[in-house]
């Protein structure tokens, strides 16, 4: 039976705070010995979740069940990788953090443990579907990001530019800054193309559309072609290249501490390292920040939603013990508590969960454009159009460099219908 993703959120790449609580002898994570009956092993990615909340947590549980936990920390390079040799051994690891658009591909593999005893709880939505596959839940939603525009409150008073509600008022402010100072009015790499997707689901447009049981390319449309254009407007305010993404170099430490950056888009781990940037070089940050605006004041514009499921492993050293601990972590009483510990900086993974971040935050913008969230095509071969060379990315960098737009379209959907049919 061909396998259905009934939804897929994305990678998480909101770092919100450092994670060290129970880590392995080398304290970044290592292979790990799994569950037994004295203790359960949990993987959880670098950045994930306050110190705080996992000691608080890990101790309620220890206290509950008479056994230990060990957290070992992963990092984001190679997890892919990593995880799927964990999940084809016994007892390496009994929970663990997977990005949303992770969970099929594992759970396609037989890796993840069936977590249908979870259904019926007050779960976000969208969240939820990303760990369903063929109606079965593999995961639970732990936690969702996006990005929102960052800009500097110096220069966009120098410039006599305002936050804008709608595309046009962006553009002017834009223009404002170019004309009124020195600065870059944005920092926008040629291709973040996540960036460019929001504006194409402003138009009612995507990467790629179903047809049957197959997959297309839907760049050579009316819509994905307006929502370039836009992309291209920006584009024109930024001193980047056009062939490279927000990477690299990496937008908010190689890029926003070096010079005069009015404004870029970006997630909240990515403002913190540009805070710390400047911070280091004796400077002080004054970021102000605003939702990416939509075509009308009254709709904002959509941004890629990303997040992070937790999973049980179906070869877990025990995992009953497992399943009680990712119980515990995502009821209401400690999602809560994480929200909190957050400062209301992530989208919660709740409905009965409250997210109130402080006024003129990073936090207060993306909670804002979280109900306008979009999604990556819905299938598994996802990811084979995501590896290098990106058919999107390059059809962003010919089409900044003047090529012709039609061309290029065609040329890269009949890129992404090959691999995103692929196995």
């Amino acid at each position: 039976m061909k396998r259905k993703l009934m939804a897929a959120i994305g990678v998480a790449t909101l770092a919100v705070g450092a994670t060290a609580c129970g880590t392995d002898d080398n304290g970044n994570g290592g292979s790990g010995s799994g569950g037994n009956t004295d203790s359960i092993t949990v993987w959880l990615m670098d950045g994930s979740a306050p110190d705080a909340w996992i000691e608080e947590l890990n101790a309620a549980f220890e206290e509950e069940h008479g056994v230990s936990v060990n957290v070992e920390t992963q990092e984001w390079n190679g997890i892919q990788e990593k995880i799927t040799t964990a999940l084809s051994e016994d007892g390496t690891v009994d929970v663990l953090e997977i990005g949303n658009t992770q969970t099929v591909g594992f759970a396609g593999t037989g890796g993840l443990a069936d977590l249908g005893e979870f259904e019926g709880e007050a779960w976000n939505a969208t969240m939820l579907e990303s760990a369903t596959v063929d109606d079965t839940l593999y995961a639970l939603p732990w936690y969702g990001a996006n990005r929102v525009v960052v800009y500097d409150k110096g220069i966009w008073e120098e410039a006599g530019a305002e936050v804008p509600t709608t595309r046009e008022e962006w553009i002017e402010a834009l223009e404002l800054i170019e004309e009124n100072t020195d600065a870059e009015p944005i920092y926008l790499p040629g291709q973040s193309y996540y960036v460019m997707g929001g504006f194409v689901a402003d138009e009612g447009g995507a990467f790629a559309v179903q047809e049957g049981e197959e997959w297309a390319g839907a760049l050579n449309t009316p819509e994905a072609e307006a929502g370039m254009e836009f992309y291209a407007r920006l584009q024109e305010f930024s001193n980047s290249p056009t062939d490279n993404d927000e990477a690299s170099p990496q937008q908010s430490t190689e890029v926003v501490p070096q010079g005069d950056v009015a404004s870029w888009i970006g997630l909240g781990w990515e403002v913190g390292g540009a805070i710390a940037a400047i911070e280091e070089q004796g400077d002080e940050a004054d970021f102000g920040y605003f939702p990416v605006p939509g075509k009308t004041a009254d709709q904002l514009g959509h941004v890629f939603l990303g997040g992070s499921n937790l999973a049980v492993s179906e070869r877990a050293g025990d995992q009953d013990l497992a399943k009680e601990w990712l119980r515990m972590a995502t009821s209401q009483e400690w999602a809560q508590k994480f929200v909190d510990e957050n400062n209301g900086g992530v989208v919660p993974n709740r409905t009965d969960v409250t997210a109130s971040p402080e006024e003129d935050t990073f936090a207060a913008a993306m909670v804002q454009s979280a109900e306008v969230g979009y999604l990556p095509p819905l299938t598994t071969g996802w990811a084979n159009v995501e590896v290098v060379p990106n058919p999107i990315k390059d059809l962003m960098t010919k089409v900044l460099n003047g090529e012709d737009y039609t061309a290029a379209a065609e040329e890269a959907d009949a890129e992404i219908t090959t691999r995103i049919n692929r196995d």
